[in-house]
């Protein structure tokens, strides 16, 4: 092979495209040629300095340079990236041999900005661009951020979305670029089409998916979400054929076609549903402090026992198709239990080994194996930043103590019984733990942060039973950071003139004991119901005990007096009264464990009363009343995170019940009987007026000042609800519910079958003014004043302390 020789002027160097073929076929030290440059000329620089090029370039003056030296020269150029295009040309002038090296500067990017994201918030957008302001300007950072932005609408659905990359040059050598976006519709779905299922049909498989083709109804939109159809391949067809026996299932191929004229996708899996597997034999090795009995109880799979000591499933004839969820989630059940009684540092793992049985069944074998480890021992209990609060309010609330075992549900609680408290910034921080010493003893660290607990508040309220006031209230919950409550509020009004004052001890002489004093002087005139002006001023004194040395139960004793005037034109003589004196002893049995308060998620409520009043204790009537209320709570989902020890959005279910009796004669002291209706002045019924509900049935009147007197008070009563909640925090929580409650006069009346109903949804806040609560009900059992039905919807609005 010839190569050609140099030619001696205007030879372009960098295109020497000979001179490289000709190294593929002789030595490279006989190809390479080398020329002495004698000088070098830049063209084409604006910014750039010439020194900043000769130096980045390398070109030595005087010395022979070759081909590969010019390579490196323009390769270190273009690095820089403040060039376009880098040429280099040779030519020899009078005898002296010159480079030009001829660039072609990039513009500077002044400002970049992104137009037209709607469907996709501009936050998001923006953060896959990968260009700089303030620098020069490159095209392929540009490129790469559109397919970016391609990319995300496309995860989330857009195919046909169009993003132009505008370039906007000024006269100054500045640029400015916008990614200009047109966002198409979303693409639909209109086909899932799954090849390789045998045992289940497209329908079965399809709806066990999250994306699903477009319907009929508005619910099946088709939307295609990739995020969702990842979780669909990964996650959701798995389980649902693992959870049936195909534990060998997985997705071997997805292809989706879109079009995106039309904006109609259709997507195909390609599965492999493998062999539907049975229960085999089961067995628990390594259990010492456990035993097997106790471990049996959590097997998910029924069982008998051979005479190996194996445990295969069912008898002979019976088949049992293996379940995975079940065998995992019984897993987990395991090792809570373990956990539960110390053992943090177990291992349990649920082994599973498959294998054909000689009559051609796929079966599972089931073994728990199980490392017990040592024991957790509880060697200290830290709270950490409490900076008011004394330790042992913090204490009290700890289940735990030095020496105990630790378990995790008495961890647990101790979280919750601390949250509970409200003296600290929620969601609290999970309790930490430690290793002690060598032999695993733990440390157990509350980290808390203490929150201003103390407030005055000021407002109005508005008040179905007394009309429009205002209020002024003191609450401290956390009095010198002992955990002592003092509760001052005074309501004013044109119908209203309440003062309440209380204190409360928790713990009083740091004993298990508890005291509440409380003292009131009021003066109220129910708009709703022509009851008069009722004056009233009293006192009471209360002490609690702890009940069997339960944390959660509680016997409280307590002696109230009260000195009342009733005053109406409307009143008969019986509940006319100066100066009526109540004097009034009871005992109530209280057990609360419900955890999240003031909106619950969990526990449970139970207080049982009873009351004497007058007859050897003094003052007006003689009468006994009883009460039980009782609320229960439980969890239904999670949002966010269904670890118990962090703070999702929670679904609650909760279930509510309460009933009343009076016996004897009451005297005067109507208002110890018991009235229905509305959410303010006695047992809420919503859907219904404040009063409406009486002993004589539903009063339609009761909607002014001329409506119920005391015949709607009655002697026993029952009120039941049920609702299902959505807490979104310690603050917000709404909620639908369904009512059911009736008066009766006396106790033998009392039939809780014979219920007025009502529905509806709510809000409930706490705010800086006070808790606010919204419901709008729907009441079914309404009558109107000609006794047929008349069922409708009622607006109830409390604030302040009507919540």
């Amino acid at each position: 092979m010839r190569c050609p020789a140099p030619r001696p002027r205007s030879v372009r160097v960098a295109a020497a495209l000979s001179v490289l073929a000709c190294a593929a076929a002789v030595p490279l030290v006989a190809q390479e040629q080398f020329t002495v440059i004698d000088s070098v000329a830049v063209e084409g620089l604006q910014r750039v300095g010439r020194q900043s090029v000769l130096a980045t370039a390398s070109i030595r003056l005087g010395q022979p340079i070759g081909f590969r030296d010019l390579q490196r020269a323009i390769q270190a150029l273009y690095r820089t990236g403040q060039f376009d295009s880098v040429n280099v040309f040779q030519a020899t002038v009078d005898d002296t041999e010159v480079l030009r090296i001829v660039v072609q500067e990039r513009p500077i990017l002044m400002s970049w900005t992104v137009r037209g994201a709607e469907e996709i918030t501009e936050r998001k957008v923006r953060g896959r661009v990968r260009l700089l302001s303030g620098v020069p300007y490159d095209p392929v950072a540009a490129a790469g951020s559109r397919a970016a932005i391609d990319s995300l609408y496309e995860d989330a659905g857009y195919y046909q979305t169009r993003i132009n990359v505008v370039e906007n040059r000024f006269e100054d050598g500045s640029l400015r670029v916008v990614f200009d976006i047109t966002e198409g519709r979303r693409v639909t779905l209109s086909q899932v089409a799954i090849e390789g299922n045998e045992r289940f049909s497209d329908l079965e498989v399809v709806g066990r998916m999250k994306v699903s083709p477009e319907g009929f109804w508005w619910f099946r939109s088709g939307t295609l979400d990739e995020d969702e159809l990842e979780r669909d391949i990964r996650v959701r067809l798995p389980e649902f054929y693992s959870a049936r026996g195909f534990v060998d299932f997985h997705v071997v191929s997805d292809s989706l076609i879109v079009d995106r004229e039309t904006g109609k996708a259709a997507l195909s899996l390609t599965v492999l549903e493998g062999p539907e597997y049975e229960v085999g034999t089961f067995e628990v090795i390594g259990n010492r402090q456990l035993s097997t009995e106790q471990i049996e109880r959590l097997y998910p799979f029924r069982r008998e026992r051979d005479g190996a000591g194996m445990e295969p499933v069912g008898p002979a004839h019976e088949r049992q198709v293996f379940n995975a969820r079940l065998w995992d989630d019984a897993t987990g059940d395991l090792q809570s239990l373990y956990f539960n009684n110390g053992y943090i540092y177990a291992q349990i793992q649920g082994a599973t080994e498959r294998r054909t049985t000689e009559d051609g069944r796929d079966v599972v074998d089931l073994r728990w194996q199980i490392v017990e480890q040592q024991p957790a021992i509880v060697n200290k209990i830290e709270i950490r930043g409490n900076t008011h609060t004394h330790e042992d309010v913090v204490r009290r609330a700890i289940v735990m103590v030095p020496g105990d075992v630790l378990r995790q549900a008495a961890l647990i609680r101790s979280y919750q019984s601390v949250s509970n408290l409200g003296f600290f910034e929620q969601p609290l921080p999970v309790p930490t733990t430690e290793q002690a010493n060598q032999q695993g003893d733990v440390n157990v660290i509350f980290n808390v942060q203490e929150r201003h607990t103390g407030n005055v508040n000021f407002g109005a309220t508005v008040g179905q039973g007394t009309g429009l006031g205002g209020f002024i209230g003191l609450q401290e919950p956390n009095l010198f950071g002992r955990g002592k409550q003092v509760n001052v509020q005074w309501q004013f009004g044109r119908n209203i003139n309440d003062i309440n004052v209380s204190y409360t001890d928790p713990a009083l002489r740091g004993s298990l004991i508890s005291g509440t004093v409380s003292a009131h002087n009021s003066r109220i005139r129910y708009t709703v119901a022509d009851l008069g002006v009722i004056r009233s001023r009293g006192a009471s004194l209360q002490f609690g005990f702890p009940l069997f040395g339960s944390r959660y139960s509680r016997i409280l004793g307590s002696y109230a007096f009260e000195q009342s005037d009733f005053d109406s034109p409307t009143l008969s003589s019986a509940f006319i009264c100066r100066k009526c004196v109540l004097s009034t002893v009871s005992v109530s049995i209280v057990r609360d464990t419900r955890i999240e308060l003031p909106f619950p998620s969990g526990g449970l409520m139970h207080r049982f009363t009873l009351a004497h009043s007058g007859g050897v204790l003094g003052g007006s009537g003689n009468f006994r009343r009883g009460t039980f209320e009782g609320r229960w709570y439980t969890p239904l989902a999670y949002f966010g995170g269904e670890d118990v020890l962090s703070a999702p959005i929670k679904l609650v279910f909760g279930l509510g019940a309460q009933a009343g009796f009076v016996w004897g004669d009451a005297g005067p002291h109507f208002r110890q009987l018991f009235a229905m209706g509305g959410t303010q002045f006695g047992i809420p019924l919503r859907g219904y007026e404040e009063f409406s509900v009486t002993p004589q049935g539903f009063d339609p009147r009761a909607t002014g000042t001329q409506a119920s007197t005391v015949g709607a008070f009655g002697g026993s009563y029952f009120q039941a609800t049920a609702e299902v909640g959505l807490r979104l925090s310690q603050a917000i929580y709404l909620s639908t519910f369904v009512d059911g409650g009736n008066v009766w006069n006396r106790p033998a009346q009392f039939n809780p079958t014979r219920l007025l109903r009502g529905a509806g949804v709510g809000i409930s806040l706490i705010t800086p003014l006070g808790p606010i609560g919204i419901d709008f009900a729907y009441g079914f059992d309404r009558l109107n004043e000609s006794g047929g039905p008349d069922p409708g919807w009622k607006f109830h609005f409390k604030l302040g302390n009507f919540f």
